[in-house]
């Protein structure tokens, strides 16, 4: 060997192995330095409540046993007779109507339901009304928009253009069918997080599903947030990117502030800096699909679906590139690219974030969260005080880093402390107006406390394994029982069965003075909580009263009439909203276009949420602004006029039987005798639209009791 080469390979092998050394010896002060982090968990933070396990417990021992529906109703009796209290007699008939029906499908009941109810309200009858709702379309509808102001929806990126995001509207319409299928809770987590990892869940002799359209839409999940497509910073805004997501995941999945670590370990809560670049590791492969500062929506289908569809596309690429510029496509060409299209359909496309290749990049702490300065390398894995040991995390898969899908299924494992915990709690705090924990997105020592958290837990371990339950108190039939052997784990209608067949939700919202003085936020359930409907609710109610109720499902959001000095403002008023027509603009709120930087007027007026971040409440505010819209506004002012119509048509041209339809179709009981007589004067002043308007803006139209 010359001498030159000689010194060459020597010079390599010395080059080699020095790199080595030096790379075990970053590595190692790495471990070490990130080591120290975890080492600030102590044994005391985990046991924090919503950190432990869930545990089942049994129903308490109570007096009043003939009170006990199911469970729940002995949880929070028990509370009630440790105080020497007793809960509220039960609603109304047609006021439990009424409330069940907003709770459920967030529209109150036809004049057809409740004659058919009230002639034999029992409670039979009420668990199969339950039944019967929960199994409406109408019910997705209503529960998928909650889930919606959770998940921080809109349809638009904000910062300053507001651009469109292509196709997100298949993720809005995924949820309902989601709520309204019945999907396992467990199965829609995973979906949302990882659905284009789900393949790799099959296995011979297995029936769980693998990649689907549906799963493929879920993932706009974590593509929901703000973007910014013009960013000072490119790199600054990749970490922001990635904030907004870990910070969506573990305050929709585990109530848990993790967020707050980003640049330092958490001021109260046991979550450090290294916690938060391990959750960040985990999403960091994941990529937005854009042309420039444009959005992209991406074609949804099998992975050899999507090759052809791609292959399609480059040989359509390729003729089109063919023609001379300026000059129609000669007919050979324009035959061949039909053929292409007619051989390889178009696919479906959806909103979401991809993994362009399995080999995941290198994730660093970032020393004070500054995306210049880069710390240790950081593996995939999650906050320390929840776990043993880290979960395992595999080798990627041809497609993915699977690192989503490991975290989803830890997330969705029956053994998790916080996932059941936080959705039951979601539900709970929908039906009642507050949660059992009321800082739904916060169960660390920073929220509150759960007021029962007895029946916390056993709801929670209800909802991962339903059991079998007692007879009927009224009937002594199965049915109840039998309801429950059939429900599959993680079921969300259970959960609402269980909720509103209780006596707990039967019950008035009658006031005690003497319980209010110590429990004025009725934290002990002592009656049922007055709550103020959402403007979905209110607005949707507003359209079938009046008999103008498009039930159409599905497909593109449509645009409503805005006033016009509500766009005049907007550089480009003529494209920044285009109206639907009045048929398409009366289906359900829930399809409303939702545009970060321009709220239709009635929803903002009437606090629809934020959608920067995840909601766990919306504010209930009481503004002057509210009672103008109502009054004053053009749509209250249509619907009255339809509903005036409607009155004329079916009630004919007496003024009593007027004024008893319009009560019963917008409040779902009779006029009192002193409400008649007002109303009769009133109609010999005034049009029966006005009249209609004056039923629209009652208070008790606004709100569920």
């Amino acid at each position: 060997m010359p001498r030159r080469i000689c010194l060459l390979a020597v010079a390599i092998l010395v080059a080699t192995a020095w790199f080595s050394v030096r790379t075990r010896a970053g590595e190692a002060k790495d471990a070490k330095e990130l080591a120290r982090y975890d080492a600030k968990i102590k044994a005391a933070d985990r046991q924090h409540w919503s950190y432990l396990a869930v545990k089942r417990p049994s129903p308490p021992q109570v007096k009043n046993a003939d009170w006990v529906r199911n469970p729940i109703d002995a949880f929070v009796l028990a509370k009630l007779e440790a105080k020497g209290w007793k809960p509220s007699p039960s609603a109304e008939a047609v006021a439990w109507l009424r409330r069940v029906y907003l709770d459920v499908t967030g529209l109150p009941p036809t004049l057809a339901e409740q004659n058919a109810f009230l002639k034999n309200p029992t409670s039979a009858v009420m668990d199969a009304v339950v039944k019967d709702l929960l199994a409406r379309p109408t019910y997705g509808e209503r529960w998928g928009r909650h889930w919606l102001d959770v998940v921080r929806y809109a349809e638009t990126a904000g910062y300053e253009r507001d651009a469109a995001k292509p196709s997100v509207w298949r993720y809005r319409d995924y949820v309902i069918k989601a709520f309204n299928d019945d999907k396992p809770y467990d199965r829609f987590l995973l979906e949302q997080l990882a659905g284009d990892e789900l393949d790799s869940l099959k296995s011979p002799g297995t029936a769980v599903p693998g990649l689907s359209a549906d799963s493929q839409i879920a993932l706009g999940f974590n593509r929901l947030g703000p973007w910014d497509d013009e960013p000072a910073d490119p790199k600054e805004d990749r970490f922001d990117q990635l904030d907004d997501i870990v910070n969506a995941t573990s305050l929709v999945f585990m109530g848990t502030t993790l967020a707050c670590a980003r640049c330092h370990d958490h001021k109260f809560e046991a979550l450090t800096l290294h916690d938060y670049y391990r959750m960040v590791a985990i999403f960091n492969p994941l990529v937005r699909p854009t042309n420039g500062r444009t959005q992209r929506d991406l074609p949804i289908g099998t992975h050899t679906e999507i090759e052809r569809y791609k292959e399609r596309e480059r040989q359509i690429g390729a003729l089109l590139n063919q023609i001379p510029k300026g000059k129609p496509a000669p007919p050979e060409i324009s035959t061949k690219i039909a053929e292409l299209r007619a051989r390889t359909p178009d696919l479906p496309r959806g909103y979401f974030l991809h993994e362009p290749t399995p080999n995941a990049p290198d994730t660093h702490l970032l020393i004070r969260g500054k995306a210049t300065r880069q710390g240790p390398k950081v593996a995939p894995g999650v906050p320390t005080v929840l776990v043993a040991k880290q979960p395992t995390f595999p080798p990627p898969s041809e497609h993915t880093s699977l690192r989503r899908l490991t975290l989803a299924k830890w997330l969705a494992s029956s053994e998790h402390p916080l996932t059941a915990r936080v959705m039951v709690n979601r539900i709970w705090h929908y039906h009642f107006g507050e949660g059992i924990v009321r800082t739904p997105n916060d169960f660390g020592v920073m929220g509150q406390r759960p007021t029962h958290p007895e029946l916390l837990d056993w709801l929670a371990s209800e909802f991962v394994q339903p059991t079998p339950g007692a007879p009927d108190k009224e009937t002594g039939r199965q049915g109840d029982k039998e309801r429950r052997q059939r429900a599959p784990a993680w079921s969300i209608k259970h959960l609402h069965y269980l909720i509103l067949t209780s006596n707990t939700y039967r019950m008035s919202k009658a006031w005690n003075k003497e319980y209010a003085k110590t429990d004025p936020e009725n934290t002990l359930l002592w009656r049922f909580p007055y709550k103020r409907l959402e403007v979905e609710a209110i607005r949707d109610s507003a359209l079938l009263v009046s008999g103008r109720l498009n039930p159409k499902m599905f497909g593109p959001s449509m645009y409503p009439e805005v006033p016009k000095e509500a766009l005049e403002g907007n550089s480009d008023p003529t494209t920044i909203w285009k109206q639907s027509d009045e048929k398409e603009s009366s289906r359900r709120t829930v399809y409303v276009h939702i545009k970060r930087s321009f709220v239709v007027p009635m929803l903002e007026t009437l606090d629809l949420c934020d959608t920067t971040r995840p909601n766990d409440k919306r504010l209930t505010t009481t503004v002057a602004p509210q009672a103008l819209m109502l009054f004053n506004g053009a749509f209250i002012n249509r619907q009255a006029k339809y509903l005036a119509e409607r009155l004329r048509k079916e009630a004919g041209a007496e003024p009593d039987r007027q004024i008893v339809l319009a009560y019963r179709l917008a409040l779902c009981r009779l006029p009192s005798d002193a409400e008649r007589v007002v109303l009769r004067d009133f109609l010999k002043r005034q049009s029966l639209e006005q009249m209609c308007r004056v039923v629209f803006n009652l208070n008790e139209f606004a709100y569920a009791d």
